[in-house]
């Protein structure tokens, strides 16, 4: 526009001297003078054009998403007395040409925190503005209920937002930290490498772990405690949504007790003709575990193309634990190995865990193009590795006889994840739906265990990959009045590599063993679902949904080393699902929601074919004769909103479990015990042999005193039983304690500070899982002599200052009172009084 102006008004320019040249030509003396005059003009204009514009384009900034860099629409810009105002542009653009150099002015949004600044800062900082979502506006669309953007005020189940925002100041080691600072999901750790969630009472392969809507769940998902979430980069991710009950209506087996879904950073396309290239850099430290992590990500974008480059690598030390606490978690010696011969050490350091360091790299590329409205294409690429990391609850179990230590050396191998994945989106009409999603992916996963008895010479280890492909279509429908419609279908195929052998140290001979699982066994799913919200009112939603799954397992058995009576495994499950439920609001700041849904696992290859020592004396033997386990649950929540000052969150819930599958002891070949690694141990094996059934109550309050200064806090209670098929019961293993969290903030413009106390719970040794009174070395002693998991509690504080719109600094000080304490059913004791430093840059 600004060329196409000059134009014309140089054109203007040439009408007056032609004119002017035909009133003087009659002497050349007159031509020349015209033709010099003419020039001498066409310069001096062009000079001035050129100056005003600049002038004028140095004046106009852009505004923009703090986290997303996406321009903003609609910002008001005033000064303080509103004489003079300003609009934002669709492009984020706003022209201050009209303020003073230096005077005070406010930009404003219904849905960002406001901004103040003046006229000079604000054009000396690029001519950029970056504006924070409010609290509030964080979670109003999720997408993990449908797979498709929903309003969180029309979902009937609880759902759980993590926005950028909040990742950013939090600063978390690892995905599994994320989780557990949401202060409503409770997080078990056998060692430093790793995470398992539990919701509800459900954990491991009764969740469904995913990222950007892609099944991380595979054939050999475990009942025992997992740590495939530490894959995930934080660094990479956007936001998280946490589903809490059934979820497999969309999800299909294995969501009974909910669905944790990372959504990964996204390419950004440039809004102009030009090449737009952003990033940011991080360096995170901790001091418990010498932490240093460091992190960058490079955007390059066109209008039609997009380039996201992220890579994070960590290096963690051995973590200390608290001063304050139960002296028998104390890590006094340990097991060293020279020339050849295992010896007990004694720990310089008692509350040094030796060992437990280990470090990470995770990388992440994504491609988009966006030929036009209509359609777009999004590649993704994730892989993440780890070094070899110790199984810390494994190395502190006491040994047979005199041996103070059972286990020599346990450790995990590398554990290796890769993601391929593309999506197709189409928007726009169609006959059957108005949005098309297809997404394709390709998962490769690689883990392995190796241990080695004290003063044993053999190693024993077992190596698994597992290979995953996918393919899901989904589509949506909003044409059929004040209903919409959801439905898809899904295919997922998992193939097992499975091998084992024995490596003797001294002479470093090596043999074959068995293998984990049957090697090459498959486990493959075949899905579709119909899901549908109809908005009966302005203040009642409705939400029901059906899914019908069937899954199939093939897996022949290798009797080389143990001789089984039979020969495979070949289960064929069928599934039924559905969920009804909604939200109503009878006023407007009081919503009620109710939900009924039931959820189901199949069998997987882990539960029909493992076999492993699964405690001290006992072995896991495979079991082929399992059906499917059926969750059914009913969910009531409240929430009510006082003035926009306080608002009040309820929720109970109770699920109802059949034919749970669960570890107990079983018959081999007739035997009850059988030899495993050189040691005569109990039989066991997974069997449909008990009913549970899980009730709870979860609380949450935010308090706004002003715009500086608010505070929130949650509360979760759960029980839970199991019931034999004797009548006798027992506590369920993966109910956590009671646990909850109080924080209170504090902000302005460039300062944020929370100050913080998680607290959770005693479980007493009456109320221990069967499965975890043996497991006395890694709980407290109580009177009695019996373990029991005492309750604890942390005081923390954490900041985050704005040094500029591109540079940020985090620092955080956790467990400043430096207690000891041992979260439930954790192998690992918890970090003692930590201090965190995180820098950020962006460009």
């Amino acid at each position: 526009m600004k060329f196409l102006a000059s134009v014309m008004i140089a054109k203007l320019i040439d009408l007056i001297f032609i004119f002017s040249y035909q009133k003087g030509k009659e002497t050349a003396g007159a031509i020349n003078e015209f033709d010099s005059f003419h020039r001498r003009l066409k310069l001096l204009f062009y000079g001035i054009f050129l100056l005003t514009t600049t002038m004028a384009s140095a004046q106009k900034i852009t505004i923009l998403d703090a986290d997303t860099k996406m321009p903003i629409v609609n910002v008001v810009v005033y000064n303080d007395d509103r004489s003079i105002t300003a609009l934002s542009d669709f492009d984020g653009k706003c022209d201050l040409s009209k303020f003073e150099k230096h005077e005070r002015i406010t930009f404003k949004h219904l849905s960002y925190e406001t901004y103040r600044s003046t006229k000079s800062q604000t054009i000396k900082r690029a001519s950029r503005i970056f504006m924070t979502l409010q609290a509030e506006h964080l979670d109003e669309v999720v997408m993990s209920v449908s797979k498709w953007e929903q309003q969180k005020k029309d979902i009937p189940q609880k759902v759980v937002f993590i926005g950028a925002q909040d990742i950013s100041f939090t600063a978390p080691q690892t995905s599994a930290d994320l989780l557990e600072h949401s202060g409503q999901v409770f997080v078990q750790k056998s060692q430093l490498g790793g995470g398992s969630p539990m919701i509800r009472g459900f954990a491991t392969n009764r969740l469904v772990l995913s990222v950007d809507g892609i099944r991380m769940n595979n054939a050999i998902f475990r009942g025992g405690n997992i740590q495939n979430i530490i894959a995930v980069d934080p660094f990479a991710i956007d936001k998280t949504e946490i589903i809490f009950g059934p979820g497999s209506v969309i999800y299909g087996s294995d969501a009974m007790g909910g669905v944790m879904n990372f959504y990964t950073k996204k390419p950004m396309f440039s809004e102009t003709d030009g090449l737009a290239v952003s990033g940011n850099g991080q360096y995170r430290f901790s001091s418990a575990n010498t932490e240093n992590t460091f992190h960058f990500d490079v955007n390059l974008g066109k209008r039609k193309w997009a380039f996201l480059t992220s890579a994070s690598y960590n290096n963690f030390g051995d973590l200390k634990m608290g001063g304050h606490g139960p002296v028998s978690y104390l890590r006094n010696e340990y097991v060293s190995t020279t020339n050849g011969e295992d010896i007990v050490s004694a720990n310089p350091n008692a509350k040094k865990q030796v060992p437990t360091g280990y470090n990470q790299i995770n990388i992440m590329q994504k491609v988009s193009f966006k030929p036009n409205n209509n359609w777009s294409y999004d590649l993704g690429m994730h892989y993440s590795e780890t070094s070899d990391y110790s199984r810390y609850d494994r190395l502190i179990r006491p040994g047979k006889d005199d041996d103070k230590f059972r286990s020599a050396e346990w450790y995990y191998g590398p554990q290796k994840w890769f993601l391929g994945n593309l999506q197709i989106d189409k928007k726009g009409k169609g006959k059957f739906y108005d949005g098309l999603k297809i997404t394709t992916a390709y998962q490769h996963f690689e883990e392995s265990r190796h241990d080695r008895a004290f003063q044993d010479s053999d190693l024993f280890s077992t190596k698994e990959k597992v290979d995953a492909i996918s393919s899901n279509i989904d589509f949506e429908n909003k044409k059929i009045g004040n209903l919409r419609l959801y439905y898809g279908g899904e295919y997922i195929f998992n193939k097992v590599g499975s091998t084992g052998s024995v490596l003797n140290i001294e002479s470093n001979a090596l043999t074959n063993a068995a293998s984990r699982y049957p090697d090459g066994s498959t486990w493959q799913t075949l899905a579709g679902y119909l899901h549908g919200e109809y908005k009966a009112k302005p203040n009642f939603t409705m939400l029901s949904g059906l899914r019908y799954s069937h899954v199939w397992i093939d897996a022949d058995f290798d009797k080389t080393f143990y001789p089984f009576p039979f020969d495979d495994a070949n289960l064929s499950t069928g599934a039924l699902t559905g969920s009804v439920g909604f939200s109503w609001f009878p006023k407007a700041d009081l919503q009620v929601t109710l939900n009924g849904s039931t959820g189901f696992r199949a069998p997987n290859i882990d539960d029909v074919g493992k076999i492993f020592d699964s405690e001290p004396g006992s072995v896991v033997v495979p079991n082929p004769d399992l059906v499917a386990e059926y969750a059914y649950n009913m969910e009531l929540g409240i929430q009510k909103n006082f003035s926009d000052k306080v608002v009040f969150k309820a929720a109970s819930f109770y699920t109802y479990l059949v034919d749970a599958l669960v570890r107990r002891d079983f018959l081999f070949n007739g035997n009850s015990q059988i030899e495993y690694k050189g040691e005569l141990s109990d039989v066991q094996a997974i069997q449909n042999a008990a009913k549970a059934y899980v009730y709870g109550f979860e609380f949450g309050l935010e308090a706004f005193f002003s715009d500086n200064l608010s505070m929130s806090s949650n509360l979760t209670l759960t029980e839970g039983i199991e019931e034999e098929e004797d009548g006798t019961d027992s506590p369920a293993r993966h109910v956590a304690p009671t646990f909850g969290n109080l924080h209170i903030k504090w902000k302005n413009q460039r300062l944020k500070t929370d100050l913080f106390l998680n607290y959770n719970g005693e479980i007493s040794f009456s109320n221990l899982a069967t499965s975890e009174k043996s497991k006395d070395y890694m709980y407290a002693i109580d009177a009695d002599g019996n373990p029991y998991s005492p309750s604890w509690y942390t005081l923390n504080v954490r900041t985050q200052y704005s040094v500029s719109n591109a540079l940020k600094v985090n620092v955080g000080l956790e467990n400043f009172t430096d207690q000891r304490y041992r979260s439930y059913s954790s192998g690992i004791v918890a970090p003692g009084a930590n201090l965190i430093i995180g820098v950020g840059y962006n460009f």
